[in-house]
């Protein structure tokens, strides 16, 4: 097993004064050496060990993505401790469930940031035992040096990378190894190092924690997969916090790449500061290239540095981006699979594949113990090719891990060892595996499974389309209804009968939907992943709606 001190030694050997991370500041830009990087890890390690953090200690990172989420957690990692993020958008809800399941010891959180008051967010949401603070100022913080007692929530507090850790010692919290690691076999050679927040699509969110050997293991899989090398520069604007980011960024680590770790995503800007730094590889969902392609048609910019963009598709826009980067800068694009359970990028197509495959979810595995297998949900038997059904996985990416709820490992595994993915899949027959949609997404027709998207993608091809999403509910006689929500393009006419033809044109008829309905935008919730619609708000609008008109014609 590599440690993650192994891993940031042998990247600051290969060249200790290269670039490591770019960090925005005022509208600057701060380069950080590898070397640089290294001894801020070293100098937050010893104040950690001062405070009395030691090995199976949570630490809460409630950071943006500045440099510093890099080296707290590098820093957590040496001292045998493990990060859970904390996405800075939380609200106090989400932040009380990340304190009370992961217990951590210790919470950095930022000074001040974008106008956030991230500190009350925390004290509000602490209901438990207090961790110490650490003042967290950012990158090329001078400028203040703010009191540490005004974040004293009753474990102490200082300002971290400073030294003056003062009288603070850690609170001892009841039971940590049985809290963390409880109903998982915990190897002491191989400490937990990162968790994750779940989507909660299937249920109340969950900490997904991951060993370090599999992290490092992973970043290097992830880096030979996207082709990263020395002088490239990664795009980090996802939250670190989140899977997605976490991965990007180790990834590009891994592979000598500078990480440019934008903050605060404005189009504009942030198109400029990629043409400046000659950004190399970008990964993230369709809402994120969307911004910043319809952003490059008004402003233009020179991306041609571009080579890989990795993209989920979470609003129907892929084709569109894909085509775009391939005809303006000659970047490729591959379609994405991942969770918080099993890695981001743990699937990616390869160059060769067809653009019609590779524009796709789904991919090959970056790594060989990555064994991916398409199952019936129902008794767990494997399926033949081109055969829907749930993406199973087993290897060393798979989570070790839920903090503060031992019994959802017994739900995630299947009698045999396979991780339950809750996502719906087919097998290429050529080691690929096609991501289909969410199981609880997918709709029964007529007796057939039916992808939402297939039904999306014709809405979407209408000229007076903007944004479709389709979803199901229980109609009459206990059918499920395919039921439409579109916006349209500004000033453009159409009805829901011309849609339900032009539908009717290319799809088989149980798959036209029963209902459209047109609205202003679509209903969204902002992720450490990306911003998604909600599927769930339609659902009901879509069950009031036909209520409605039932009432209506009675």
């Amino acid at each position: 097993m590599t440690t993650l001190a192994q891993f940031l030694a042998s990247v600051v050997e290969a060249d200790p004064d290269a670039a490591a991370t770019v960090d925005v500041v005022d509208d600057r830009l701060v380069t950080t050496s590898r070397r640089e990087l290294a001894d801020r890890v070293a100098a937050l390690s010893a104040e950690l060990k001062t405070v009395g953090v030691t090995e199976g200690d949570c630490i809460a990172v409630m950071l943006p993505n500045w440099s510093d989420t890099i080296v707290w957690q590098f820093a957590a990692a040496s001292l045998g401790a493990h990060v859970i993020g904390v996405n800075t958008r939380y609200n106090t809800r989400e932040v009380a469930h990340i304190l009370d399941s992961a217990a951590p010891s210790v919470v950095a959180v930022a000074e001040r940031f974008h106008g956030l008051d991230l500190f009350a967010t925390l004290s509000a949401a602490l209901t438990g035992p207090a961790p110490a603070v650490a003042v967290v100022g950012g990158p090329d913080a001078t400028t203040t040096d703010p009191d540490p007692v005004q974040f004293d929530l009753g474990g102490g507090a200082w300002n971290a990378e400073s030294g003056n850790t003062g009288s603070v010692r850690v609170p001892v919290t009841p039971d940590m190894a049985a809290l963390t690691v409880a109903g998982m076999a915990h190897d002491r050679g191989d400490p937990l190092t990162v968790a994750f927040t779940t989507s909660g699509s299937t249920g109340t969110p969950k900490l997904a924690a991951h060993r370090e050997g599999a992290v490092v293991a992973h970043a290097l899989a992830d880096a030979s997969a996207t082709n990263i090398t020395d002088g490239d520069v990664v795009l980090c604007v996802l939250p670190v916090s989140g899977v997605f980011g976490f991965n990007t960024a180790m990834a590009g680590l891994a592979g000598g790449a500078t990480l440019f770790m934008e903050p605060v995503f404005d189009a504009f800007a942030t198109l400029a500061r990629m043409e400046t730094l000659r950004v190399t590889h970008i990964v993230g969902g369709d809402d994120l290239y969307g911004r910043l392609h319809d952003q490059w048609q008004t402003s233009g910019g020179d991306l041609s540095s571009l080579k890989l963009l990795g993209i989920a598709d979470f609003l129907g826009r892929t084709t569109e981006i894909a085509t775009w980067a391939r005809d303006e800068f000659g970047a490729v694009t591959t379609g994405v699979f991942g969770s918080s359970e099993v890695f981001s990028l743990m699937l990616l197509w390869h160059s060769d594949d067809s653009e019609k495959l590779r524009w796709t979810g789904g991919g090959r595995p970056v790594a060989t113990a990555i064994e991916v297998r398409i199952a019936d949900p129902f008794d767990d038997s494997v399926l033949r090719d081109g055969q829907q059904g749930e993406i199973q996985v087993r290897g060393p990416n798979v989570v070790d891990a839920y903090l503060g709820n031992a019994e959802a490992a017994a739900a995630a595994f299947t009698t045999d060892g396979w991780f339950r993915s809750g996502d719906l899949g087919t097998a290429t027959g050529d080691g690929g595996f096609s991501y289909v949609c969410r199981m609880g997404d997918v709709l029964r027709l007529r007796g057939f499974l039916v992808d939402p998207a297939e039904i999306e993608q014709r809405l979407a091809e209408h000229p007076a389309v903007a944004l479709s999403k389709v979803v199901g509910i229980t109609g009459d006689g206990g059918y499920t209804r395919a039921v439409a929500f579109v916006v349209p393009i500004e000033g453009s006419e159409v009805d829901a009968l011309s849609l339900k033809d032009w539908c009717a044109s290319a799809l088989a008829s149980f798959k036209v939907p029963s209902a459209v309905h047109f609205i202003d935008s679509m209903p969204t919730t902002v992720g450490g992943n990306g911003t998604k619609i909600r599927a769930v708000e339609l659902r009901e609008w879509a069950r009031q709606w036909t209520d409605y008109e039932r009432d209506f014609r009675a």
